[in-house]
Order: structure tokens, then sequence, then C-alpha cells
């Protein structure tokens, strides 16, 4: 349920990001925005691995 808004969250920050390093903005703006698009990566992959289904099992 949570998963649209980690996205929406990253992509956000990542243009943040992007904006506050080309206009050439404060660096807290821009290492706060990294950091949340880390936070929100990280999220999203824990969120995958914690929720993937079982696979067939390729060796067994």
């Amino acid at each position: 349920m949570y998963r649209p808004a980690l996205w929406l969250l990253l992509v956000l920050s990542g243009v943040v990001n992007l904006v506050t390093s080309l206009a050439d903005l404060h660096i807290l703006i821009n290492i706060a925005s990294g950091l949340v698009s880390l936070g929100s990566a990280a999220a999203l992959i824990r969120h995958h691995y914690r929720h993937r289904r079982p696979t067939a099992g390729l060796g067994s």
C-alpha cells in the first residue's frame, strides 16, 4: 500500500536533488534530498525482499 508513496517520494526527491545541483542551491538541500532518495530506495528494496513470492526452486 505504501509502495506508490515511496516511488513518488523517490522520484520527487531525485528531481529536487537534480534541480538543486544544477541551480547551485544550498548544499544542505542537496544532501537532504539525496538522503531522502537513498532512504526511499532502501525502503523499496526492503519491501521487495520481504514480500516477494517464493520461486519454484531451480535446483530442488
